[in-house]
């Protein structure tokens, strides 16, 4: 079995640093508007479970899932057992995967930028609402360049521009520098945000395939410093 690194140092939250916090909210009530009338998603976010960070496709039926021989091949190596995933060597993960990692996210809205601050390892994503398109051949990233638009109460997210170096969750389902994301954020409640996930990598799939997850509101602590390498004694106990 492959070291799970990142699950024992996301196992659990440190407790909150401050005093004096404003009341807990109701995580039941109605989600409320932001000054320009769009959904409120601000907040800090943790996964409901760890399903989809440890195998996007775990909702799939193997026969399901559209790999190409490539790519196939390719995550039937890693799944035997690899020190070569991204963030087992402090490399940052990618998206979809640092949404679904078991640490937890802040989201900062504004009408024209949305900014996702990550507490693995310290990371942060622009979506940008402004209307503004990528370019055709875009600098490569391990997040990519994201823009988002609004459809009713969901937040549409495109995000292009990978640099494929990436893993789509931790058992190895590969993409390449031809991914692009779609997310689908929606706000249910309060303590209530569901993501709908569509992969299309036309190099590691036959066609698009969609996964979903969820998260739950942390109304009373903070996104805590991340410093993979401080203190770090796992690699050395890796598989080849």
């Amino acid at each position: 079995m492959r070291p799970i690194l990142l699950l024992l140092l996301f196992a659990a939250l440190l407790p909150g640093q401050w005093k004096k916090l404003p009341p807990a909210p109701n995580l039941k009530a109605t989600p409320g508007k932001t000054a320009d009338g769009k959904p409120d998603l601000s907040g800090i976010w943790t996964q409901d479970n760890t399903r989809a960070f440890l195998d996007l496709t775990s909702d799939m039926k193997p026969a399901d899932v559209p790999y190409r021989p490539a790519a196939k091949a390719l995550v039937d190596a890693r799944r035997d057992g690899t020190k070569d995933e991204p963030d087992a060597n402090c490399l940052p993960q990618g998206v979809p995967k640092i949404n679904n990692a078991p640490a937890p996210f802040k989201i900062v809205q504004t009408p024209n930028l949305i900014v996702v601050v990550h507490e693995a390892f310290n990371l942060w994503r622009q979506i940008h609402l402004d209307g503004r398109e990528l370019v055709d051949d875009p600098n490569p990233t391990w997040l990519g360049w994201s823009k988002g638009r609004w459809e009713g109460d969901t937040l549409v997210v495109d995000t292009r521009g990978f640099n494929g170096k990436a893993w789509l969750d931790h058992a190895g389902n590969p993409a390449s520098d031809a991914l692009h994301v779609t997310e689908r954020f929606r706000r249910t409640s309060i303590g209530k945000l569901e993501l709908e996930i569509t992969i299309d990598d036309p190099k590691m799939y036959t066609r698009p395939w969609m996964a979903k997850t969820s998260f739950h509101l942390l109304p009373d602590t903070e996104v805590m410093e991340f410093i993979c390498l401080e203190n770090e004694k796992d690699q050395k106990h890796m598989a080849n």
